[in-house]
Order: structure tokens, then sequence, then C-alpha cells
């Protein structure tokens, strides 16, 4: 009789518990909503995730306010999110290097599973990145300056943004791809390299294509390959075009919710979210950044997290970041 009476209670308490998830889902959303962006204000994520932000109260019908967490490489406003409610009033919007490079090259930093403990809500965005070089360098295209530094060992230095950069990774991809001898040069900020690029000190740089595109468009520099195609530049190759099998890794932006939110939650954010990537005129503002809008929807950056994770370890291996 007693275990029976146990029984019912718990039966009561997990209705009470159902019901009470089911309305505050039904009622989504019915107050403001954090938008964590784990980086400082003025970096090309946060100018996209404002643009998004400002799309997404409109359609939610309530205020999305960004938030920006930086510091530790990403980890401490991703690590926020993970750890909020999971009510879907608090968001994140990241790059891809949050969520992959920095769980293999900063272990001790990240301690949580980006496919675990946070739910995918759609990625919205791309940043291309760029190799480029001096536009007086002896070679014309990628496949020139492939042959050149094989027979000219360290006579092609590439910048980055530093050590265990995408673009220092990118610089070890096509070594590793192509038989190359390139030299990745690391340098404090996209800036400093791209001064350095401009004064010969360097012969390439491997940035983002925001930062480059003035001086590819003044014919400072030359594009020689990108890792994905961006409107208006019809010319600059990927390496899948060139004949290899993958492309270079570039940045991207996705949207996450913590893991546990409710699915009528998750339906009502993935959808707006998938609005306002695919919105022209959201686009169009962001396209004069270097920024390009893809939309991807969760399952699927689900398997490219997985991917790049498997990519970035391998080539982190390659370049003696990790053992």
């Amino acid at each position: 009789m007693r275990a029976r009476v146990t029984l019912s209670l718990l039966a009561i308490v997990v209705l009470i518990s159902s019901a009470a998830s089911s309305a505050v889902a039904q009622s989504y959303p019915s107050g403001p909503i954090t938008l964590v962006i784990p980086l400082a204000p003025g970096d090309a994520t946060d100018l996209a995730g404002r643009a998004m932000a400002e799309e997404l109260a409109k359609l939610l019908k309530v205020p999305v306010v960004p938030l920006n967490r930086p510091g530790a490489g990403m980890a401490i406003g991703t690590d926020s999110v993970v750890k909020a409610k999971k009510d879907g009033y608090t968001i994140l919007l990241t790059p891809n290097a949050a969520l992959v490079s920095a769980k293999i090259l900063n272990p001790e930093s990240v301690t949580y599973d980006p496919v675990k403990d946070l739910t995918s809500l759609g990625l919205t965005t791309r940043t291309p990145i760029l190799l480029a070089v001096r536009e007086d360098a002896p070679y014309r295209t990628f496949a020139e300056m492939i042959e050149f530094s094989k027979k000219n060992p360290g006579k092609v230095r590439v910048g980055t943004v530093g050590t265990g950069s995408v673009g220092h990774l990118n610089v070890e991809m096509i070594n590793s791809l192509t038989g190359a001898n390139l030299t990745m040069v690391p340098f404090k900020g996209g800036a400093p390299g791209i001064t350095a690029l401009l004064g010969g000190h360097i012969e390439g740089g491997a940035f983002s294509l925001g930062a480059l595109s003035s001086h590819v468009k003044n014919g400072a520099v030359r594009g020689m390959v990108v890792s994905n195609a961006f409107p208006g530049y019809p010319d600059l190759p990927t390496l899948t075009k060139l004949g290899y099998r993958q492309n270079l890794l570039g940045v991207w932006l996705a949207f996450f919710a913590p893991a546990g939110v409710p699915a009528e939650v998750t339906k009502t954010l993935t959808a707006a979210i998938e609005k306002v990537a695919k919105d022209p005129a959201i686009a169009a503002k962001l396209v004069g950044f270097g920024i390009v809008q893809d939309y991807v929807p969760p399952q699927q950056v689900v398997a490219e997290i997985r991917e790049e994770h498997r990519t970035v370890e391998e080539l982190a291996k390659k370049a003696g970041l990790v053992k």
C-alpha cells in the first residue's frame, strides 16, 4: 500500500513538473533574452551578433541583449552559457574556435563538451580566411607558389594572428596536402601581420578576407586561395576547386543554448535564427565586413563540429602543438 502511494506521489510530481515545463515553453519568450558573445566589442563576431540580435528581437517580440564576455580563449563566455539556466533566456553566439581548437589546444581552460553541453540552434555566418601574397611576388598562382616554396625552403613566410590560430593550421594544412615548404610567422593580431606583409617583411599572410579585402582591391596583395567562396571575388579559388580533397579552415559563427532547454523553446529559437540567417538585408549589411550569411541547420552543425575537431587535432599534432 505504502509503495503504491509513493509511486502515485512520484507520478503526480512528474506530471506537475511536465505541465510547468510545458507552460513555460508555450509562453516563451516572455522577457529579455541575453545573447552572450565571448569576444570583445567591435570584433567581427560582435558586429554580426548585434546585427542579428536586432532582427531576432523583432521576430521574437522581446529584447535580445548582446553581452560581451571575452577571456580565456572564449571559454569564459561559452562556459557561462553552458552553466546558465536551461530556460532559453541565455543563448550563445560563438566562433568555431571556442568549440573546436580551444578544446584541443587549451584543454585546461575548456571544461565543457561542445556537443554534450550545448544545444545547437544553427550556424548562420562564415568569415573566409584568405592566403594572400604581395603583388610583386615572383609567383602568380597557388601552384606556382607551392613549387617556389619547394625549391626555396623558408623563402615563403606566411603571417598569421598567432600560434595555434586558424591561419597557422591552414599553413600546416597546405604543407601537408601539397608538400609545400611554407614557414608560419606568428603576429599579435591581424593588423601587425598585414602591415608586415605590405612592408615586405613576409611574403604572404593567412588572414580574414575582411581584413585583406581593401588591399586586394587596390592591388597591393593578390589572393592565392580562400577557405570558402565570397560574393564579389569570383576569381579566388578554394582548395577543392584546385583539386585538393579539402578546403582551408574558415571562421564560422553559430548560435547555441545550454543542453537541456525544452524542445519547444529550442524550436522557437531555431525558427527565428534561420529567418535571420536568410535575411537579405542582414546579409547586405555584413558583407562589407567580409562576413557572409550561410545557414546550416542544427544537426549539420554538430556534424561539422565533429569533422572539424578531427581535422584540427590532426593538424595540431603535425604542427607539434599537441602530443
